[in-house]
């Protein structure tokens, strides 16, 4: 595997390792209008990498195969979203702020919850960043390997404060301190295994590429729409979240512009 590849695999989980390295030293958890700003932020760039870094060049490629521009984004967007439907429904999870499960009944305890919600968003990303990489190793004009390495960064950066915002609350709950490291450590470890195994799912199926970054985006903003706004404009000052929102998803814009 490419010297490239690999490190566009591991720049987000370094950045979900740094964030919940915050619990090493950080003697609190985070004020919640802190947690609705990196909320807001995580968000646009998501929605911003969605567009730019899925959708547009899943166009243009369908485009070039002599499909229909849009068939492909639509397509795959829905799958995406019907996907994550699919997972939300059926693993057990809680989000942060909410003292009431989501999915089906289990005995788990509350941080193991916490850490699957965050897992569960945590695999469109990975797919999102494998599916990229994928499309520069086929050679893609669409996709140069600055792009690539573009999203990458940009999600490393909206996964800090992901790592924190999983770590430090689990701290604030009692538990130790190296044991929230950890868990946040394995909240980001499902996205290198998810980018992994998009690359070599694409590898299979060339063809259907398109189709791919179209679901990667698609299961994205379900994350974004379902879980991340609500957090960032619940309780006061929600236009807090909403500004980050704009911060991120301009830097994502930019990172991708400037060096796609």
């Amino acid at each position: 595997m490419r010297a490239e590849v690999i490190q566009g695999i591991l720049i987000p989980f370094w950045g979900t390792v740094s964030g919940a390295g915050c619990v090493l030293f950080m003697r609190s958890g985070l004020r919640p209008a802190v947690q609705r700003a990196l909320t807001g932020f995580a968000a646009g760039v998501m929605v911003a990498a969605s567009v730019w870094s899925l959708l547009v060049p899943a166009m243009e490629q369908a485009g070039d195969m002599g499909q229909p521009a849009f068939l492909p984004a639509v397509v795959g967007f829905w799958l995406g979203i019907l996907f994550l439907l699919a997972l939300d429904r059926t693993v057990p999870h809680l989000h942060q702020n909410s003292s009431q499960p989501e999915g089906p009944h289990s005995h788990l305890k509350r941080t193991t919850m916490l850490v699957l919600a965050v897992t569960l968003h945590n695999i469109p990303e990975g797919m999102a960043v494998g599916a990229v990489l994928a499309g520069w190793m086929a050679g893609e004009q669409a996709i140069s390997v600055t792009g690539a390495l573009a999203l990458s960064i940009g999600i490393a950066v909206q996964n800090f404060p992901e790592g924190a915002i999983i770590a430090l609350p689990l701290r604030g709950a009692g538990v130790r301190r190296r044991r929230a490291f950890l868990c946040g450590i394995l909240s980001g470890l499902v996205e290198p295994i998810a980018a992994a195994l998009t690359i070599w799912a694409a590898g299979l199926i060339l063809p259907w590429l398109p189709y791919l970054l179209s679901f990667a985006a698609g299961a994205m903003v379900y994350v974004v729409v379902e879980e991340l706004i609500p957090e960032a404009s619940a309780g006061a000052h929600s236009n807090l979240g909403t500004l980050f929102f704009a911060a991120g998803f301009t830097l994502m814009l930019a990172l991708d512009v400037a060096l796609g």
